[in-house]
């Protein structure tokens, strides 16, 4: 057994206390009567608790337990039903949003309450997201009779939920699917036809039914994402008297994964007995052939997205934080500077701490990316003046992309960073930064691969709204240069590196414009997730940088001998390495782009069978 859950909630502390204005969101008559800030320590700390206490001790137990298919039938370890239940159950699910609920969280505080969990047992925590997104769809597209009959035991635990888009022969091209629905005599039923692979949680005994959000196409809608619908499809039938029937919804197999064991991600077939009904969501096909299920699903999609980001974000952070514990105990070597001396622990080496350096910096910076995101979620769905809601809009619309994308990306080199920490101890499984790296590859490739996310980023949402929105996104950092640039002397180079990265990003958008009124499509190709990568290190520049200034006036008040000096001084730091270490990657990237070097779109496939 390998899991060792190893987690602090200090930064948690630090980004909803000091450094976002949390007031404001407590503030909104859904929260007012319920937190404060002086709420926040007593609440992570619980939550911290429990998941040392409740969830970690299930990691292993899932991992070890894997997955069972056998006659048609999914099991899972037993302590993963009781955790989706003792989660949903506790409120701290899908019950979170219950329109009608008193003491629902910010999203916001949710995000901190979640990483932690999701860290003590990745397999696991899966399910809950899903169903509170396929909940969420219910919830916004459903009519009274619809929520009143899935919502209730979603939100308690009893049913789950999926998103069901994949299949074999249309993945990221969800156009292409070929999944069929047809009318019956009610018209909120229809008959659905067709299968899925690759879905998540989508069987199991984990939960007494499973609610699929399933993609199909009604006989007449238009091709491609313009003529899909989106359907409620249960396991099992749920009648009008509540009993539930078998509903013709069959389990062909079971994925084997690199990673994330104890989590069952099945292939589903829809109808072979023509008997799978499905409720639709919304309204059918108008006259034209154009359907409502992609705008609908992307509500699901870019909520999993965010999830997805700050799933990879926990898994690394793990893997850092048991590296680091390792490495305080883990003797080898003499110190350079001091040969002559005694044996040390090899957290002494400047070689292991600028492995943990890295790992510190860029979590942080991802997580406050992600904290940013969820914040600006609590505008979006309870402000009540509608420019800020479209402020707030405006602001995921960009950070979707790079909240999901550039977290994902970086695990992967970041858990490798806390296996060389190790050194060969890394390499075996008595470790837990070897299942790490087995479980995180998964979330760069998860709601639509990472190519998609610089895709949108790069071919949509620097245009989007004429270019005012991604002009925005960006203007929120020429403004805390112009307002804060020359406050702290000690980060004079930090800040003068931040206004390099961002004169050298437009330069990036510029010359990238000159190659597609050029045509020369293949760069956009070749380019788009470097560029991502780059938006993903400018902004996370931004956000360590205004913590850093919080951290320097800490540390000023507080004094090198007070028991919290070395978490500012790390924040501090963490902000110096990245500015200086991370962030020229985005001259770089500049570099690169106007180099314009056609290898790749000029190779014929025929080289790499060399």
């Amino acid at each position: 057994m390998s899991s060792i859950f190893s987690y602090s909630n200090r930064d948690f502390k630090f980004i909803l206390k000091e450094w976002l204005p949390i007031e404001e969101i407590f503030a909104y008559p859904k929260f007012s009567d319920y937190y404060s800030k002086d709420d926040l320590d007593m609440l992570l700390d619980q939550v911290l608790k429990m998941a040392v206490e409740v969830v970690a001790p299930t990691a292993d137990v899932c991992e070890e337990f894997g997955v069972k298919f056998e006659e048609g039938k999914v099991t899972v370890a037993p302590v993963f039903r009781e955790l989706f239940k003792y989660i949903q159950e506790n409120g701290w699910g899908t019950s979170n949003i219950d329109e009608t609920a008193e003491g629902i969280m910010p999203e916001v505080v949710l995000m901190s309450i979640m990483e932690m969990i999701q860290a003590a047992n990745p397999a696991q925590l899966s399910s809950v997201g899903l169903t509170t997104g396929a909940a969420r769809l219910i919830q916004n597209f459903g009519d009274q009779k619809l929520k009143d009959m899935f919502l209730p035991k979603m939100f308690d635990g009893t049913w789950s939920g999926t998103m069901c888009l994949t299949e074999a022969t249309a993945g990221s091209d969800v156009g292409d699917i070929l999944s069929k629905a047809y009318p019956t005599d009610d018209p909120r039923i229809y008959k659905i036809k067709g299968s899925k692979q690759f879905i998540t949680c989508g069987d199991g005994d984990f939960a007494d039914n499973i609610i699929h959000l399933y993609l199909a196409r009604c006989e007449g809608a238009s091709s491609g994402t313009r003529g899909i619908s989106l359907f409620v499809v249960p396991k099992y039938w749920v009648n009008e008297d509540g009993t539930l029937e078998d509903n013709d919804v069959v389990t062909t197999a079971i994925e084997h994964k690199m990673g994330l064991h104890g989590q069952p991600t099945a292939a589903l077939a829809m109808g072979d007995e023509n008997n799978c009904r499905g409720w639709l969501l919304g309204d059918p096909p108008d006259e034209t052939g154009k359907a409502q299920g992609m705008a609908q699903m992307f509500v699901m999609m870019n909520e999993e997205r965010q999830g997805t980001g700050m799933m990879a974000t926990c898994v690394a952070a793990n893997a850092y934080w048991n590296a680091k514990n390792y490495c305080k105990e883990r003797v080898q070597g003499r110190l350079m500077s001091n040969p002559k001396g005694g044996r040390t622990e090899i957290i002494y080496h400047d070689d292991v701490k600028r492995m943990l350096m890295l790992n510190k910096a860029t979590l942080e910076a991802c997580r406050a990316m992600l904290h940013k995101c969820y914040y600006y979620l609590d505008i979006k769905h309870n402000d009540p003046d509608p420019a800020r809601q479209k402020m707030a809009n405006d602001r995921i619309e960009v950070l979707t992309p790079i909240a999901k994308a550039y977290p994902s990306d970086e695990a992967w080199g970041l858990v490798s960073e806390s296996i060389q920490a190790h050194g060969g101890y890394g390499f075996c499984e008595d470790y837990p930064v070897a299942q790490a790296a087995r479980d995180v590859k998964i979330y760069s490739i998860w709601e639509g691969t990472n190519f998609i996310q610089a895709q949108d980023l790069v071919g949509r949402k620097w245009t989007m709204g004429k270019g005012q929105v991604f002009a925005d996104f960006l203007k929120d950092i020429d403004d805390f240069l112009a307002a804060k640039k020359g406050s702290c002397p000690e980060l004079e180079k930090e800040f003068a590196n931040l206004e390099k990265a961002i004169a050298s990003y437009r330069e990036i958008m510029a010359t990238m414009g000159g190659y597609m009124a050029g045509g020369q499509m293949s760069f956009f190709q070749v380019y788009a997730r470097r560029i991502l990568t780059a938006t993903g290190q400018l902004y996370g520049g931004y956000c360590l940088l205004d913590q850093a200034l919080i951290a320097k006036k800490r540390m000023d008040e507080l004094g090198a001998d007070h028991y919290d000096y070395n978490f500012y001084y790390g924040k501090f730091l963490s902000a110096k390495y990245y500015l200086r270490n991370v962030v020229p990657n985005v001259w770089a990237t500049l570099e690169l782009v106007k180099d314009g070097d056609t290898s790749v779109g000029d190779a014929p496939v025929e080289i790499f069978e060399y």
